[in-house]
C-alpha cells in the first residue's frame, strides 16, 4: 500500500475539532450577535446623543441646502459674501445690537437655526452667534469674535489659543509639508531685521531700483505688461538682498527655488482645501499640485544646502567678515534655539522668502491695479514722493518713507478695500475658555477676527464702499490738529499702513502680530515710489475698470494674467 492511500490521522482529528467548533459557535452566535448589536447601538447613541457645544448655534447659508452643497459655495467665491452677512446680521439681531461674535465650520451640525431670535439656552443674551461652512479649517469649527474681546484674546497664552495650530490647520501642513513651528525666525526678524532696516534701507532700495531697471521695460511707448509675475521677481530680488546677501540674490537658481516654491505652494493649499474633508487623508498627497511642492522643496534644497554649507565653512577662517543678511542672523540665533542642521537652514530660507514674496506681492499688485484704474491719483502720489525723497536728498531713509504719508493712506486704503482674506488673528482653541462675559469658547475650535466686516462697517469707515486714497492721511490731519502730546502720537501711529489695531487687523494683532511687517512696508514703499517716479501707468485700452480679484474660498488676490500699460518717463 503507497503512503498516499493511507489515512490521515491529523487532519481527520483536525476535522472534527473545526466540526465541533463550528456547532458551538452556531449554538452560541445569537447571544454575540445581541451583544454586538448592543455594543453597536451604544456607540451610535452616545455618538448622536454626545452634547454638540455648537449645535445651536445658527448658521449663514442654509440657502445653499447641506453642509457638502455650502462648502463648495464657500470655496467658489461665496466666502466674502458669506462673513460680510454673518457679521451684519449680527450686529443687527435685537438680542445683540452690538454684533459680539459668530460661528464658522467646516464640520456639519444637524441645528438649523436661523440667524435671528433670541440666543440658545444658557448663552448671554448679549450674544448672537452664527457659522458658515467653510473648508478653511475643516478639522475644526471656526467662531469668529469680535473686536471688542481683542484685548483679552491678545493676553491668552500659547497653550491655550496656539498661532501654530492655527496656521498648519489653514495651510493644509499635513499634506503640504510647510512647518509652522519655527519659534526662530520670528525672534530672528524681530530681533535682527527690523532694527537693521534703518541701515538696510539704502541697500535694499537701491536692490528694488536694479530690480525694476532690469524687469521692466525701458521704452517711451506704452507696453503691455504682466505687473505681477514682474512684482514677484522684483520682490524676490530685494527681499532675497537682506534674506541670502547680494552675490545670489540675483541668481536665478535661487529666484527659481524662492518664487516657485512660493507659487505652488499656495497651488497645493487650495487644492487641497477642495477636496471634501472626509476624502483628503486619502487622495491629498497623490495629488499633482501636493507632490510638486514637495519636488519643489527637495529642488530648492539642492541649491540651498550648499550655501549654507559654504556659509558654515567661510565662518573657519580668521579672516572671516561676517555677512549682514538674514541667513547670517539665523545661523547666529541658534546659540538660543540650538543648532541645526544644513538642510533645516535651507528649509528656513524657503520659508522666509514665502513669506516675504507672498503677501507683499498681493499687496503691490493690488495697489498698481488700482492705480491702472484711477491714474489720476498718480500725479498727488509722485508729488508726496518727491517732497519726501527731496527732504532726504533722494536716499531712501526711514523718516522719507514715514513723510510718504499720502502714499501710506493710499496703500493702507488698498488694503482696507482689497483685504487679503475675510478673517485674521486666527487661533487654534486648545483649552476651553471663557470670554468675560460668560461666552464659552470650546476647545478644539478655531477663533478668527472678522475683517470683511470691520472693513466695510460705516459705523467704523464712513462710506465703506468707496475707495478713498487719502482716507487715512484725512483722518492723520484732523487727529492730529485735535489732540496733543502722547495722544496726537497715538493717533498718528494707529493710522499708520504699518500699524495693527482693531481696526487694522491685516498684519495680525497681539504678541504674534506679522514681525516683518515693518521690512514688507518699507519694501512696497520702495518699489511704489520708484515705479511711480519712472512709469506711467494705465488699464490696456484706457478702461476705468479696476480688475477684479479673484476668490477662493478665503483667499483672495489680484488676477495674474491681468495686463497694464507702462511707459516710461
Amino acid at each position: 500500500m503507497s503512503m498516499s492511500m493511507l489515512p490521515n490521522v491529523n487532519a481527520t482529528a483536525g476535522a472534527e475539532v473545526d466540526g465541533a467548533l463550528f456547532i458551538e459557535v452556531a449554538q452560541r452566535w445569537p447571544v454575540a450577535a445581541t451583544a454586538l448589536f448592543a455594543c453597536a447601538v451604544a456607540y451610535l447613541l452616545q455618538t448622536v446623543l454626545k452634547s454638540d457645544p455648537w449645535a445651536d448655534i445658527p448658521m449663514v447659508g442654509t440657502e445653499f441646502g447641506g453642509s457638502e452643497a455650502r462648502r463648495k459655495q464657500f470655496m467658489n467665491g461665496e466666502a466674502r459674501n458669506l462673513y460680510l452677512r454673518g457679521y451684519r446680521k449680527v450686529r443687527q439681531t435685537p438680542a445683540s445690537p452690538n454684533g459680539e461674535h459668530f460661528e464658522l465650520t467646516g464640520h456639519t451640525h444637524s441645528s438649523k437655526r436661523e440667524l435671528s431670535g433670541s440666543p440658545p439656552q444658557g448663552v448671554s443674551s448679549s450674544l448672537s452667534i452664527a457659522k458658515i461652512t467653510c473648508t478653511k479649517s475643516p478639522e475644526s469649527p471656526n467662531i469668529v469674535v469680535a473686536p471688542k474681546f481683542m484685548n483679552e484674546l491678545k493676553r491668552l497664552p500659547d497653550d491655550v489659543l496656539s498661532f501654530n495650530r492655527a496656521i498648519e490647520e489653514s495651510m493644509h501642513a499635513k499634506y503640504t509639508g510647510i512647518d509652522t513651528d519655527i519659534a526662530l525666525l520670528p525672534h530672528t526678524v524681530k530681533t535682527a531685521l527690523t532694527p537693521a532696516l534703518v541701515r538696510l534701507n539704502p541697500i535694499i532700495a537701491d536692490e528694488v531700483v536694479e530690480a525694476l531697471r532690469t524687469e521692466l521695460p525701458q521704452s517711451c511707448d506704452w507696453n503691455e505688461v504682466k505687473i505681477m509675475d514682474k512684482m514677484m521677481r522684483v520682490i524676490a530680488m530685494a527681499s532675497g538682498r537682506v534674506f541670502i546677501g547680494p552675490e545670489l540674490c540675483r541668481n536665478e537658481e535661487y529666484l527659481d527655488a524662492a518664487i516657485n516654491y512660493t507659487l505652488d505652494l499656495m497651488k497645493a493649499v487650495r487644492k487641497v482645501a477642495d477636496i471634501a474633508p472626509w476624502l483628503r487623508p486619502f487622495l491629498a498627497a497623490r495629488t499633482s499640485e501636493v507632490k510638486q511642492v514637495h519636488h519643489r522643496i527637495e529642488e530648492a534644497d539642492k541649491f540651498l544646502r550648499p550655501v549654507v554649507t559654504a556659509r558654515k565653512e567661510a565662518e573657519k577662517s580668521p579672516d572671516y567678515q561676517k555677512p549682514d543678511d538674514m541667513l547670517q542672523w539665523i545661523m547666529e540665533s541658534q546659540k538660543k534655539f540650538g543648532e541645526k542642521n544644513d538642510r533645516e537652514l535651507a528649509r528656513y530660507q524657503l520659508g522666509i522668502s514665502f513669506a516675504a514674496i507672498h503677501t507683499t506681492t498681493v499687496t503691490t499688485t493690488n495697489a498698481l491695479y488700482t492705480l491702472a484704474a484711477m491714474p489720476e491719483l498718480i500725479p498727488m502720489l509722485r508729488d508726496d514722493i518727491q517732497q519726501a525723497l527731496a527732504e532726504s536728498n533722494g536716499v531712501f531713509t526711514s523718516g522719507a518713507m514715514q513723510n510718504m504719508k499720502k502714499l501710506d493712506s493710499f496703500l493702507k486704503e488698498t488694503m482696507r478695500y482689497y483685504a487679503l482674506g475675510p478673517t485674521s488673528f486666527q487661533r487654534k482653541v486648545l483649552k476651553t475658555f471663557a470670554l468675560s462675559n460668560g461666552q464659552v469658547i470650546p476647545g478644539g475650535s478655531v477663533i478668527e477676527l472678522p475683517v470683511i466686516g470691520i472693513n466695510n462697517d460705516d459705523e467704523i469707515f464712513p462710506d465703506s464702499e468707496k475707495f478713498d486714497a487719502l482716507r487715512f492721511y484725512k483722518l492723520r490731519q484732523a487727529k492730529t490738529e485735535q489732540e496733543t502730546g502722547s495722544k496726537q502720537a497715538e493717533v498718528v501711529a494707529n493710522a499708520q499702513f504699518v500699524s495693527v489695531g482693531q481696526t487694522s487687523l491685516t498684519f495680525g494683532y497681539g504678541r504674534h502680530a506679522c514681525p516683518g511687517r515693518f521690512f514688507a512696508v518699507n519694501e512696497i514703499k520702495m518699489i511704489m515710489a520708484t515705479t511711480l517716479a519712472n512709469y506711467d501707468i494705465k488699464n490696456v485700452g484706457d478702461s476705468k475698470e479696476r480688475y477684479k480679484n479673484l476668490e477662493f474660498g478665503a483667499i483672495t488676490q489680484p488676477d495674474p494674467n491681468r495686463k497694464v500699460l507702462l511707459r516710461k518717463l
